[in-house]
């Protein structure tokens, strides 16, 4: 077989490039910073509803004692877990630049 029609053969299988494009997503997904501001959010407002129902509690609205108990378990619960977390980014923050190159 002559080398020129070497060039025209097709591979059989396909290169990684090309899987990789097949299966990468086209549609664009929410960002980082988008879902940590999120999750800041969600913290910030089971904050609020813990504020609001111990607001509500002292002043002798019509709320349950276990209600607000329970609101502020969460609350609690929220922030502890945003706290380790992170906890855990600035470890591995640290871990990255301690290494050498």
């Amino acid at each position: 077989m002559p080398v020129s029609q070497v060039s025209v053969m097709q591979p059989v299988q396909p290169t990684m490039t090309q899987r990789v494009a097949e299966t990468m997503p086209t549609e664009s997904k929410e960002s980082f910073g988008t879902m940590l501001k999120d999750a800041i959010q969600s913290v910030n407002d089971s904050q609020v509803a813990s504020d609001n129902m111990t607001t509500k509690l002292i002043n002798g609205d019509n709320v349950e004692l276990h209600d607000v108990m329970i609101t502020s378990q969460k609350a609690s619960i929220t922030l502890n877990t945003a706290l380790q977390v992170r906890n855990k980014v600035v470890e591995a923050y640290q871990e990255i630049m301690r290494m050498t190159v």
